[in-house]
C-alpha cells in the first residue's frame, strides 16, 4: 500500500521521497545541519531542489562536510577549485557567498552559544505547526522568514532572502508544511 505524500514528493526519484520522508520537517537543533541547509538551500536559489539534492553528496565533499569553521578558512585558491568541481553548482556567486556565510555562522554561534539558539527565536522556540490541506496553501514567505531574513542581511549574509529562508525553516522543522493528509503530518506531530 503506498503512502499518501505532499503533491511535491509523489513520483518522485528516490532521494526527494527519502528527504520528504525523513527529514523534511523534522526539528533540527544540530549547528551543522543548519549550516548545510544554508548552503544547500543558497545553492538552489533559482533552481529546483531536485537538482541540488541530486548533488548533496557533492555538496558535503565540497565543503568539508559542512563544517563552517573549516569552510570560513578557505582561501582564494580553494574557491576556484569549488568553482571547477562538477559535483556542486559552479555559481562564483552561491560558491564565494557559502564562504562568506560561514565566516558570520560562526560569529552567530559566538555571540549566542549557537546558530540554533539564534534560529529557533525567530519562532518563539517552537515549531510553527500548520495545518494546510494542499500544497496550493503554503506561502512562500511569512513574517518569521521575513524578520529571518531581514537579520541575516544585515549581518552580511548572501542568498538569505525570505523564500530561501522559509525553505530552511520548513526544511528544519522551524515550521511543519506537511499537508494534513501527508502520512508525516501525524508522525511529526507526534514528536513535537
Amino acid at each position: 500500500m503506498s503512502r499518501k505524500r505532499c503533491d511535491w514528493a509523489e513520483d518522485t526519484f528516490p532521494e526527494y521521497i527519502t528527504y520528504h520522508d525523513e527529514e523534511w520537517g523534522v526539528p533540527v537543533h544540530d549547528d551543522p545541519t543548519h549550516f548545510e541547509f544554508l548552503i544547500l538551500e543558497g545553492a538552489q536559489a533559482g533552481l529546483s531542489w531536485s537538482t541540488i539534492l541530486k548533488r548533496r553528496e557533492g555538496y558535503r565533499k565540497a565543503f568539508a562536510d559542512f563544517d563552517p569553521g573549516k569552510v570560513a578558512q578557505f582561501d582564494e585558491a580553494r574557491i576556484q577549485e569549488l568553482l571547477q568541481d562538477e559535483g556542486i553548482i559552479r555559481n562564483k556567486l552561491k560558491v564565494r557567498s557559502a564562504v562568506t556565510n560561514a565566516q558570520l555562522f560562526l560569529e552567530i554561534q559566538e555571540e549566542f552559544g549557537s546558530f540554533d539558539n539564534y534560529i529557533w527565536e525567530f519562532v518563539g522556540g517552537e515549531p510553527i505547526i500548520n495545518n494546510w490541506k494542499s500544497m496550493k496553501e503554503v506561502p512562500a514567505t511569512t513574517k518569521e522568514s521575513d524578520a529571518l531574513s531581514k537579520d541575516l542581511k544585515k549581518r552580511g549574509f548572501k542568498f538569505v532572502g525570505s523564500t530561501i529562508m522559509y525553505a530552511h525553516m520548513q526544511a528544519c522543522g522551524l515550521v511543519m508544511d506537511h499537508t494534513v493528509d501527508c502520512f508525516r503530518y501525524q508522525k511529526l506531530m507526534n514528536i513535537q
